[in-house]
């Protein structure tokens, strides 16, 4: 029979585990509306009505960039923040879970994406509202930064390459809230509207995507694809110099040293697969449970599409006019790599996360991400040609690849949303078996 202290830490422990587990379930489901209504739904309307005039300047610049910051940090950012919450309870930490801060963070967080999206949408009141959400956004991840600190093991050991990465990363994350607080700050002072000015929103995207979104993706991948695709364990020295690469080819960005910094940027790409051995045979079984066997294949491909982004960049560089192969790029790097990899380990990971569930089908696992891949090359393959006036059918192409990376979108979203209706893995016995 167990003791009294030992009984109360370990109910301690389990409650601890239980609210870290509703509340990444929270950021996981904002996340999701944020890629379906503000980010994906919007990016397709936003495509639909560019394909029908022929024109890439025909819609608002405000709607562009209200579609893209829902993506990076109504998406994505939830999911890190979440993710990022999620780990405290796995730090052997005598600290209680923060409940109260972290569903603080999640309202704060979640009020500044949205209203951030309206004031894009909209325009109403956009003098107030945009340096109103780069404020909530910003005090919302700085109060996550200090609890994740707060909550840090004290140890004399080196963390691992992964885990410096991440919280370099996170620290990067940090600057981009402060330098978007800025902006947005500015631009409500001077500007004449709510979209800032291109060239400033460019720069940003590159610091958000490669200082945050690219460099996280890669030092958890460093952590979890010897695990699940059975790989080599990664070169942590190699993957070290990629991120400082990629910290290079920022700094060159915002110097407007472009030529230099797709150069950085590819080589920072090819270290990284070269140290993540992601297209190394496997020295070990994948690990399959629950997920569809095509997991490690889709897994080494998102890496496929970093590269091709890097170099659709460098072509950018040399002949893009009208912004055909910067968006490609852009696309290749968002959708094609980071949306992706999300599809790819989400599947594998979010279910635990958010209650130690299964998979509701492996089969939607594989047609969302095969559908993702196929309509981000046919974006990719066709944004340049119509864009550029290279060939007219390939402004047709555009608005089919929309459609596609939606279903995509849609069918991760069924996935995951059906996933957490789902009793945690030990209830199944008393419910319905999963869809194969």
């Amino acid at each position: 029979m167990l003791s009294q202290p030992v009984a109360v830490a370990d109910a301690a422990r389990i409650e601890s585990e239980r609210q870290s587990q509703h509340l990444v379930t929270a950021f996981i489901v904002s996340g999701m509306f944020f890629m379906l209504l503000p980010g994906t739904f919007l990016g397709v309307w936003n495509l639909l009505d560019i394909s029908r005039s022929h024109l890439p300047s025909a819609l608002s610049q405000a709607w562009l960039q209200a579609h893209g910051q829902a993506q990076i940090f109504g998406w994505i950012g939830s999911f890190i923040i979440g993710i990022g919450f999620y780990s405290l309870t796995k730090m052997q930490s005598s600290r209680a879970f923060p409940t109260r801060a972290g569903w603080t963070v999640w309202v704060l967080w979640t009020l500044g994406v949205f209203i951030r999206w309206i004031a894009g949408v909209t325009s109403e009141n956009w003098r107030v509202i945009l340096p109103l959400s780069g404020a909530l956004e910003l005090a919302a991840f700085v109060l996550f930064y200090l609890f994740v600190r707060r909550h840090r093991t004290k140890s004399g050991n080196k963390p691992e390459t992964w885990m410096r990465i991440v919280s370099y990363s996170t620290i990067v994350f940090l600057l981009a809230l402060i330098v978007n607080c800025w902006m947005l700050f500015s631009q409500a002072l001077h500007g004449n509207s709510p979209a800032l000015p291109h060239v400033s929103d460019q720069q940003f995207i590159v610091l958000a995507v490669w200082g945050v979104l690219v460099p996280t993706i890669c030092g958890f991948n460093a952590r979890w694809l010897p695990v699940f695709a059975g790989l080599k364990q990664p070169n942590g020295r190699l993957l070290m110099v990629a991120y400082v690469l990629s910290l290079a080819g920022i700094a060159a960005t915002f110097l407007r040293l472009l030529p230099v910094a797709g150069l950085v940027f590819l080589l920072s790409g090819l270290l990284s697969v070269d140290a993540l051995h992601v297209w190394e045979p496997a020295i070990n079984p994948p690990k399959l449970l629950n997920v569809h066997p095509s997991f490690a294949w889709f897994a080494r491909l998102t890496y496929v599409w970093l590269l091709v982004s890097c170099v659709l960049s460098l072509l950018a560089v040399l002949f893009d006019q009208s912004g055909g192969f910067w968006g490609a790029s852009r696309h290749a790097l968002t959708v094609g790599f980071v949306a992706g990899m999300v599809f790819t380990i989400g599947q594998r990971v979010l279910p635990a996360f958010c209650g130690m569930r299964i998979l509701w089908s492996k089969k939607l696992m594989f047609w969302s991400l095969l559908l993702l891949f196929a309509g981000c090359f046919l974006r990719v393959f066709s944004e340049p040609l119509a864009y550029e006036n290279l060939w007219a059918p390939a402004w047709k192409v555009l608005p089919v690849s929309a459609v596609v990376e939606l279903l995509a979108v849609s069918l991760f979203a069924l996935n995951i949303g059906m996933t957490l209706l789902q009793p945690p893995a030990h209830l199944r016995l008393q419910s319905k078996p999963t869809l194969a």
